[in-house]
C-alpha cells in the first residue's frame, strides 16, 4: 500500500521554521548571476556524465551561464577517486541481477548509489575569485540542501568531519565534487527523497561504516512531489549562491547531449576527495 501524502511544505502549511543551523553570513555579494536550471527527469549516468563534461567545456569557455542540472539515475553505483571496491558489498554478478551498473567517475569521494527518487544535482559553476575554497564550496551545498529540507520541516545539518547532509544522526544526502582549471565545477549532490532504501544494502555508502541512510520521505512520513522538492532546492541554491534562476527546457538540454559526441578531457581536472 502506498505511504500517505506527505504534508505540504512550510510555505503552503504556514507551520513556523525550524531551527536551522546555517552557514555564516557571507560578505556584501555581487548582482545575482543567471544560473540556468533544466529538470531532466531520468538519465542514464553515462549520458550525464557526458552532458556535464560538455557543459564544463562551454562554461570554461565562457560559451554559457552557470548551470544546475536537476534529474534522477537508473539505479547505479559509482566509485569515486578514493574508493575502496570492497565498499561494494555485491558481487559484480549480483549487481547485474538486480539491475545495478557499476560506474567508475571523476568525482572525489568513496561509493555511492544513485537510483529512482533520488534527486540528483549537477551544478557547473565557474568559481569567481571570492568563492575559489573548496571548503567553502562544500559547506555552501550542504547549505542548499539544508534549507531544501527545511521548507519540508526537516531538521537537518552537519557532522563533525563529514561532508553531506545528516538528520537524526542518519545520512539524507551525499555530496561528491569535481573542480576543473578554471575553476569549473561538475558532479554535485544526490539528496534521498524518495528512493528503495533497501538497494543502499549493496554498498558501503561513501565508505562510513555503522551510519545509516535515510530519506525524505521517510523523515516527514509521506510520499513527497520531487517536483516540490526541486522547487525547494532551486530557491535555496539562489539564496545561498546569490543566483538569479532560469528554467531552461528539458528539450533542449537532452538535444545538446545528443549533439556533441566527442567531448575533451580535461587532465588537469581537479576531484575533490569528498562524498
Amino acid at each position: 500500500m502506498s505511504p500517505p501524502a506527505a504534508s505540504p511544505s512550510r510555505r503552503h502549511s504556514g507551520a513556523a521554521p525550524p531551527p536551522v543551523r546555517r552557514s555564516a553570513t557571507f560578505a556584501s555579494q555581487p548582482e545575482p548571476a543567471t544560473l540556468e536550471v533544466t529538470r531532466l527527469g531520468q538519465v542514464e549516468y553515462a549520458r550525464a556524465l557526458d552532458l556535464q563534461a560538455d557543459l564544463v567545456r562551454r562554461r570554461a569557455a565562457g560559451e554559457i551561464p552557470d548551470q544546475l542540472l536537476l534529474l534522477e539515475h537508473p539505479h547505479v553505483v559509482t566509485l569515486g577517486s578514493s574508493a575502496h571496491r570492497d565498499h561494494v558489498l555485491a558481487s559484480d554478478v549480483q549487481l547485474r541481477e538486480r539491475g545495478i551498473e557499476l560506474f567508475e567517475t571523476g568525482r572525489g569521494g568513496d561509493v555511492t548509489y544513485h537510483g529512482p527518487g533520488q534527486l540528483v544535482g549537477y551544478p557547473i559553476l565557474r568559481l569567481g575569485p571570492g568563492r575559489r575554497d573548496l571548503h567553502r564550496y562544500l559547506r555552501d551545498l550542504e547549505e542548499v540542501l539544508i534549507r531544501a529540507l527545511a521548507a519540508f520541516g526537516v531538521l537537518a545539518g552537519r557532522a563533525q568531519g563529514l561532508t553531506g547532509v545528516w538528520t537524526e544522526g542518519r545520512k539524507i544526502a551525499a555530496i561528491g565534487i569535481r573542480v576543473s582549471s578554471g575553476w569549473v565545477t561538475s558532479h554535485g549532490f544526490a539528496l534521498n527523497v524518495e528512493p528503495d532504501l533497501d538497494y543502499f544494502a549493496n554498498i558501503i555508502p561513501c565508505g562510513i561504516h555503522g551510519r545509516e541512510v535515510t530519506s525524505l520521505a521517510e523523515c516527514v512520513g509521506g510520499r513527497v512531489p520531487m517536483a516540490a522538492v526541486e522547487d525547494d532546492v532551486v530557491s535555496a541554491f539562489a539564496e545561498v549562491f546569490a543566483a538569479s534562476p532560469a528554467h531552461r527546457p528539458r528539450r533542449e538540454a537532452t538535444h545538446d547531449a545528443r549533439d556533441r559526441r566527442e567531448i575533451p578531457t580535461d587532465p588537469r581536472e581537479d576531484p575533490v576527495p569528498r562524498t
